[in-house]
């Protein structure tokens, strides 16, 4: 009897000891499993991935959007006309002391010499009066400017630009910002490409843009992994858009994986510890 019970013990123990290794390469699974589920794929990285492979080719309908003139906006205004001895004269901005210098100085000159236009839409040109431009495309206000100057002007040529094209780039992305676009368009992948391009942990699948518009605000949800984008109503960005780079999901695992090292190497030395002294008192 005594034989079968020392028997049976040892057995027990040897049993014991072959699940001993499979218990401590369980954290070690488990590390790796979180560190492969936190990982990013190559896919992840792209841009407009589901395209045509080298050699094809496919077309993409894009409506440019018609900017129309608000409140708040400044606009860039010169009248020009041959002069008797053959000078070229900007009847706006020769009484000026800075001249057309003013475009050289960012955007502050733009705002200090440029023509705004007020709450109730119209600018004011000298020698020409209060013009209502407000509703009006870039392409419309230089016709009513251009009838307006033939008036008083005699073969005058009128040049109409608008130089508060702002938009905002934030989230996600290497230098967020808000930056001044001197192109009559600009497109959402212009814009992204200005702030730095999208960062480590920014998702190219989900990228919100903000519309203020008239009577309100509007959103996008854009994808700039698909194709879709291309013929997307913001593709092209319009002025004061946001732009907003959402995050991963990676992100988050990964500003508290010092958080969760530190409480894991706590826990298994706290195991470990113990461990020593029940074996010690033992």
């Amino acid at each position: 009897m005594t034989a079968q019970v020392i028997k049976f013990g040892f057995e027990r123990k040897t049993r014991n000891e072959k699940h001993q290794p499979m218990k401590h390469l369980t954290p070690i699974f488990l590390i790796a499993l979180i560190l492969v589920a936190s990982c990013t794929s190559q896919k992840k990285l792209a841009y407009l991935n589901n395209l045509p492979e080298a050699n094809g080719e496919e077309t993409f309908t894009m409506e440019i959007p018609d900017y129309k003139i608000q409140p708040r906006d400044i606009l860039y205004i010169t009248v020009k006309a041959m002069m008797p001895d053959g000078t070229i004269n900007d009847f706006l901005t020769s009484s000026r002391s800075y001249g057309s210098s003013y475009i050289t100085q960012g955007e502050s000159g733009g705002y200090l010499y440029g023509y705004d236009v007020n709450p109730e839409g119209n600018i004011v040109l000298p020698a020409v009066g209060p013009i209502k431009v407000g509703g009006l495309t870039l392409d419309e206000t230089r016709k009513l400017l251009q009838a307006s100057a033939d008036k008083v002007f005699k073969n005058s040529t009128v040049e109409c630009k608008l130089l508060s094209f702002k938009f905002t780039v934030i989230g996600e992305v290497k230098a967020p910002g808000t930056y001044m676009n001197y192109n009559n368009y600009l497109t959402v992948l212009e814009a992204i490409g200005r702030a730095g391009g999208v960062g480590d942990y920014g998702n190219r699948n989900k990228v919100l843009v903000v519309r203020p518009m008239d009577k309100g605000t509007k959103t996008f949800r854009l994808d700039l992994q698909d194709k879709k984008i291309l013929s997307s109503e913001a593709y092209f960005l319009l002025p004061n858009d946001v732009v907003i780079v959402e995050p991963l999901k990676q992100k988050i695992f990964n500003m508290n994986l010092p958080t969760f090292s530190f409480i894991l190497g706590s826990s298994l030395s706290a195991i470990t510890t113990t461990l020593l002294l029940i074996n010690y008192l033992k």
